[in-house]
């Protein structure tokens, strides 16, 4: 079935029972909780499983010369109905090895009473839980539409629990939270569904009805084994009224119930349980984790993720429709066609953004999904926005396109363009719309107007690059600015400035260092987010962790805005930003030398990957600067002290603008020899800085691999030994 399909399914359902959800998830949580409660304390006597009838019947006997019932419940409590030999009446809890009484059975509150009515039936009685068990198979449902959702998404059941890409917090959490809680939700479901269809007699037949109690024949006459049945096995136990021979007992065990000679223990009559009875005694375990505390844990879990689904279901929902399609011109008279493949609403942002501009200019332009590729009469350009689902599929809005598009032919020339928006942890970045962009050039009407483009994390700069590269050959003067298109996140964090250095004169550069929240995970490498002038323009920095405070390093522009801003800021105030986990640039796990490269500001990161090198992997830094400030003198005795702790083992630094000056390429190419051997053997080497310092360092290591290892640096550029995060 389609993708398609199991997300509207999936939406439709949860839609159509929230509101019973929501109530059968707060009361079963409520209910999970009292189920551990009523283990607390415990009356199980130890070693209960290897307690038999025959040690404890007896004995209780002569304890208590009346006793009228012994039960035992799913806690594996013991409570004895039975007179002393006072006279009185005992009703309690007992050690059934002993038969000393150990507690008194309470009532369930009028609280719990009233949340279990209101989980089985709403007040409604019959109604009631005929509207709850039709919201359990809808639950049931709902989890395997999920289940197959994840499963097209992860590309398999091989990488069910693969590594989802967090592209925000309500869909990475729906994901994960889903696949840990299916099969409790699915339990959930199946159990409660099953519960209900049994209140209403669905699964009785007529032999069951009419189920008889069996009575053995004389010559068949069979014992019950009072020595090898343990209590365990047993519900409930009635005693004989009298001493009378005709007066027996009654035992109900798991699965069948028997009547007993008080004398001779022969089995006077035997009636099994029908088999609705078992499953039904099951599902009630599974569905209020009555019989064990763990797993009642897990139910009470299960029930708070089922609240959270239905917020982050819908939190999805909305977020994907936040980006509308609004035409000022239709599809057949247009000379520009949009079209967009997206699944979460990202790309058709962009493409939207495009669109306006277009119509702005007094273009004609239509934008539409991928799936409602058809003709278009007066087109010139072909635009094609598409984002890649799971690993390399087309997105829900542009799986029909290939069929499409080999169906309905264009009758004139149109030059095209294909831009994909993806992430490269996945291992097919991009991968749908290199499909298009490859279909599209075997199609005798279409002309390539620019060489496919990528998009990395919906990087508003990657997109940029190709909008210069359109506006060159188009002469259509399109926004360059980047913020133009970053779209402003919400739920962004608070961060406390802790401290910030004065600003170094030669080269106006300082540290400041944020207090990030007690639930903020980050990495040195990661990127900060700010706004700076609450708007939607965005400015990125390079971050350390030190310590578990975030560091960064920035360099004072003249009317800088995201310099000037946080230029401002003093100890003990807040701003707002959002942390970015720029998995692309981490300090490498495996790797057992590695070479960081740097200048200016770009030493940030790599001040925290060497704090963070606990296990001592041999690392050797390269920073260029100007002239020598206090902030280098800072770096070079974080160096000393980093040196003591084994966590760096040398530092090099180069000034442009000091006496016998340099710079960090003059050092690359002192100790070419050592690079050779870095990555002829496996190292990595990492590059953060200026753009223009990445492009000179590479061309220096591109001679330096030629020369020593008769390869190009490309080569360990493919096997990830070549990290870089420039701008």
């Amino acid at each position: 079935m389609t993708l398609s399909f199991w997300r509207y399914s999936h939406l439709a359902l949860a839609v159509f029972s929230s509101l019973f959800l929501i109530l059968a998830s707060t009361t079963g949580t409520i209910l999970a909780v009292d189920a551990i409660q009523q283990k607390i304390p415990s009356y199980r006597v130890e070693n209960f499983k290897d307690i038999t009838l025959a040690q404890s019947l007896p004995k209780l006997r002569k304890i208590y010369p009346e006793i009228t019932e012994l039960s035992i419940d799913h806690n594996q409590f013991v409570t004895l109905q039975a007179i002393d030999n006072d006279g009185n009446d005992v009703n309690g809890y007992i050690n059934p090895a002993t038969g000393k009484i150990i507690g008194t059975p309470t009532k369930k509150s009028d609280f719990i009473n009233w949340i279990t009515s209101l989980h089985r039936s709403l007040f409604l009685h019959e109604t009631g839980r005929l509207f709850i068990g039709i919201n359990a198979f809808l639950l049931l449902l709902i989890a395997i539409s999920g289940f197959a959702l994840v499963l097209n998404r992860q590309r398999g059941l091989r990488n069910f629990f693969s590594k989802i890409i967090k592209e925000y917090f309500a869909q990475y959490y729906h994901v994960l939270f889903g696949r840990l809680a299916l099969i409790p939700i699915l339990i959930i479901a199946l159990s409660g569904t099953f519960l209900s269809m049994e209140r209403f007699h669905l699964f009785e037949n007529k032999d069951e009805i009419e189920n008889k109690t069996e009575k053995p024949e004389a010559n068949a006459k069979k014992t019950f084994d009072l020595k090898n049945t343990s209590l365990a096995e047993v519900t409930k136990i009635e005693f004989p009224f009298s001493d009378d021979a005709e007066d027996y007992y009654t035992f109900e065990l798991k699965d069948r119930k028997i009547e007993v000679n008080q004398y001779s223990n022969e089995i006077v009559s035997e009636e099994q349980f029908p088999t609705t009875k078992l499953l039904s005694d099951l599902s009630l375990d599974l569905h209020t984790g009555r019989a064990n505390s763990i797993w009642a844990f897990i139910l009470g879990l299960a029930s708070l993720n089922i609240l959270f689904f239905i917020y982050s279901g819908f939190a999805m929902t909305l977020k994907r429709r936040e980006s509308r399609i609004k035409n000022k011109f239709k599809a057949n008279e247009s000379q520009y066609i949009l079209l967009v493949g997206s699944e979460n609403g990202s790309s058709l942002r962009f493409a939207n953004a495009i669109l306006k501009q277009l119509n702005d200019q007094g273009k004609k332009a239509h934008l539409a999904q991928l799936n409602n590729y058809t003709l278009y009469p007066k087109a010139e350009h072909l635009l094609i926005f598409s984002s890649t689902y799971g690993l390399g599929d087309a997105p829900s809005n542009a799986n029909k396109f290939v069929s499409l598009l080999e169906k309905q032919k264009q009758q004139q020339q149109i030059n095209y363009s294909v831009i994909g928006f993806g992430s490269k942890s996945y291992p097919d970045f991009c991968g749908y719309a290199r499909e298009i962009d490859t279909l599209l050039a075997t199609q005798s009407w279409a002309n390539r107007f620019l060489d496919l483009q990528t998009v990395n994390d919906k990087s508003a700069e990657e997109f940029v690059n190709w909008i210069k590269l359109w506006n060159t050959k188009t002469e259509i003067p399109l926004a360059t600015t980047p913020s133009l298109y970053n779209h402003i996140p919400k739920g962004l964090e608070q961060l406390m400035v802790l401290e910030k250095t004065t600003i170094a004169d030669a080269d106006q550069t300082f540290l400041l260092t944020l207090r990030a929240g007690m639930r903020s995970k980050f990495t040195s490498g990661d990127l900060l987010a700010i706004y700076p002038a609450n708007d939607n323009r965005e400015r990125l920095y390079s971050i350390a962790n030190i310590k578990g405070n975030i560091q960064l390093a920035i360099k004072l522009h003249p009317h800088g805005l995201g310099s000037g801003f946080l230029n401002n800021l003093e100890a003990g105030k807040t701003i707002k930003a959002r942390i970015i986990n720029n998995h692309a640039f981490h300090f490498p796990k495996k790797a057992s030398k590695v070479a960081l490269i740097s200048n200016g500001t770009g030493i940030a990161p790599f001040l925290g990957m060497i704090a963070q090198n606990k296990k001592k992997t041999e690392i050797h830094l390269y920073s260029g600067f100007r002239q020598k400030t206090e902030i280098t003198a800072h770096y070079q005795d974080f160096a000393s002290e980093m040196k003591q702790k084994q966590r760096l083992h040398n530092f090099h630094l180069a000034y442009s603008r000091e006496e016998n000056h340099h710079y960090v390429m003059d050092l690359i190419k002192i100790d070419a020899d050592f690079f050779a051997n870095l990555l002829n053997d496996g190292g990595v080497i990492m590059i953060c800085g200026a753009l223009a310092m990445q492009f000179d360092v590479e061309s220096v290591l591109d001679s330096i691999c030629i020369t020593r290892n008769n390869t190009t640096l490309s080569e360990y550029k493919s096997k990830g030994q070549i990290l870089t995060d420039c701008y």
